[in-house]
């Protein structure tokens, strides 16, 4: 069965089992109602699904899909109690066909006694295929609604014909506000000490959307400053340890590692770019975000210079997920070695950019005629798609002197290719390109239309 914990652990004690110095103050805070959940307002919000099936108390099989801590196990209880649901509870790194067996046979008994049931698999993607398997004629059967929760990807992780009869919801790691909200209620609850501007954020930022992980850090930080009013960074750090010291999520440290691993990447530097990597592993950091940010760096400050950088970057980080640590540590490293020795060019980053910024401003031109879907005949009757040049039709298939931006933009140059690596090839065809683009227009009279079919001129 699965663990205690606030969001994504097994049924609550009852509240001052044992005195409340002994419950969890994760558990003292799990939400008995639907509004007391934070976070998850796109599912829960009025008329959002989740809302929906709770009010209709109608629960269809679904697979929960989030990170830790964002109450993926406390939502499912939340809704079987609205359906007055028996609520069974499996966990996938557990339990084995005994315990699915056992569970199904608890449903059917229920079932003869006329009540409903929902089982709960936790970490669904650990069972293997005949695992997931095994729950398919039950579902299909109507015996009991199906709710897992993941991790994971379920495309990957969750069998095809299981999710095909299952919804998929995506639950959001926890916002700040969202965070800071949890972290009031906590005070309030316990009658705990305030924590200076400082110490909270670092104390948002260590739970890294994680709910859970925030009032296990809060609470530990009480229980070794007793008699404190006012905790600082000094106390939070004594009590949550060298994560938060040397990997502060959202502090200087943090920022200036990443900064460091960043420009020594851009600088071509690669023995900085593995130390920044490795400081960054040391101190605590998730892979993951390291690889992230990797990829970023790849179209950031390589872009076409090197396309295959992109690729490399992603299957490293396609490696780290099927080795995890320390094995896939060594091709993130790779990574970061091949993008610091990559020629550079940061042509896409700039371009992109500034389109964002022109459309930002811009206001809702049409696209023009010629480059209108036309997919019915009165369409084309009206002419829409009239003009337009087939490229594969003219010579070395390219129209030369057609546009294909907004009339206010044509001639704007957005994306400028810089003189190194591959882009330096491309910036050469696209001189060649524009040149055979000029030649055409100038023979067209001021106002005039290119013909379908207009090439260049004789040399």
């Amino acid at each position: 069965m699965a663990q205690e914990g606030l969001f994504d652990d097994a049924a609550a004690a009852p509240a001052g089992a044992g005195g409340k110095g002994s419950v969890p103050l994760a558990e003292r805070l799990r939400p008995r109602t639907l509004d007391e959940v934070v976070g998850q307002r796109h599912l829960l919000a009025p008329g959002k699904p989740l809302r929906v099936a709770f009010e209709g108390a109608r629960l269809p099989s679904m697979i929960l899909w989030g990170p830790p801590g964002v109450g993926k196990t406390t939502l499912a209880r939340l809704l079987a109690g609205a359906t007055g649901a028996h609520f069974i509870v499996l966990s996938a790194v557990l339990s084995g066909v005994k315990e699915i067996r056992e569970a199904v046979e608890q449903a059917q008994l229920l079932a003869r006694q006329g009540r409903a049931t929902v089982l709960f698999v936790d970490e669904v993607h650990r069972f293997n295929k005949s695992q997931q398997d095994a729950f398919l004629p039950h579902v299909e059967a109507g015996l009991f609604s199906f709710i897992g929760a993941t991790t994971e990807n379920p495309s990957f992780e969750v069998n095809a014909a299981l999710l095909s009869r299952a919804a998929v919801f995506v639950l959001e790691s926890l916002a700040d506000a969202e965070l800071g909200e949890l972290l009031d209620r906590a005070r309030a609850t316990i009658a705990g000490p305030a924590l200076d501007d400082a110490a909270r954020a670092q104390l948002v930022a260590f739970a890294d959307g994680d709910g859970r992980r925030l009032l296990n850090g809060y609470e530990s930080a009480v229980a070794a400053n007793p008699g404190q009013a006012l905790l600082g960074p000094v106390q939070l750090e004594a009590a949550l340890g060298k994560l938060l010291r040397r990997g502060d999520k959202g502090g200087d440290v943090f920022y200036d590692l990443i900064s460091a691993l960043h420009k020594s990447v851009r600088g071509s530097d690669p023995d900085a770019a593995m130390y920044w990597l490795a400081r960054l592993f040391d101190a605590g950091m998730d892979p993951r975000y390291a690889a992230r940010r990797l990829v970023r760096m790849a179209s950031e400050d390589i872009g076409l210079a090197d396309p295959r950088a992109l690729a490399l970057t992603l299957d490293a980080a396609a490696a780290f997920e099927r080795l995890g640590s320390p094995e896939g540590e060594l091709a993130l490293a790779q990574a970061a070695a091949y993008l610091a020795v990559a020629p550079k060019s940061n042509a896409v980053y700039k371009a992109w950019n500034a389109l964002r910024e022109q459309v930002g401003r811009d206001g809702t031109h049409p696209v023009p005629v010629h480059l209108r879907n036309a997919p019915t005949a009165l369409m084309k009757t009206l002419g829409v798609g009239a003009g337009y040049r087939y490229a594969h039709d003219e010579a070395d298939g390219y129209a030369a002197g057609e546009t294909y931006l907004p009339p206010h933009l044509v001639g704007r140059r957005f994306y400028e290719p810089v003189p190194r690596g591959l882009e330096q090839r491309i910036g050469e065809k696209l001189t060649d390109l524009r040149q055979r683009d000029a030649a055409v227009r100038s023979l067209v009279p001021a106002g005039g239309k290119l013909p379908a079919g207009a090439s260049e001129p004789d040399t």
